[in-house]
């Protein structure tokens, strides 16, 4: 599996965005994707996750509501809207794939990773 993602860029605080994930080669359909994201000095954090199927989510706490994850099997894409956005959203963000059991909030359980997209928020 190989993940694209894409749709970073510069934006204000407030600001909304969306990034997307396309995989290619075998489908994703039977992965749990998630979105991570890695700020200078700091390690990859969880954001957000969906099980296979793309009616289950999960959310990092800190977000209260800003972002949704959902995910198209179809397309083999997995978008994240970000809403509302804040100085400290500012990250690398990736799209990763997990054949585990259940979504999981760590990194190192991730089979595929795609290469990131920056994101930068100005205020």
């Amino acid at each position: 599996v190989q993940l694209q993602a894409s749709g970073g860029g510069l934006v204000q605080v407030g600001d909304s965005l969306r990034l997307t994930c396309t995989a290619s080669g075998p489908t994703i359909i039977y992965y749990h994707m998630a979105w991570f994201r890695e700020a200078p000095g700091k390690e990859r954090e969880f954001v957000a996750g969906t099980t296979w199927s793309g009616k289950i989510p999960r959310y990092a706490d800190f977000l209260k509501g800003r972002f949704t994850i959902s995910k198209d099997n179809a397309k083999n894409t997995v978008d994240l809207q970000m809403s509302t956005l804040k100085a400290e959203d500012a990250a690398i963000y990736y799209c990763g794939a997990t054949s585990r059991a259940d979504i999981s909030e760590f990194a190192d359980d991730y089979d595929y990773w795609g290469q990131g997209t920056q994101v930068t928020v100005s205020s």
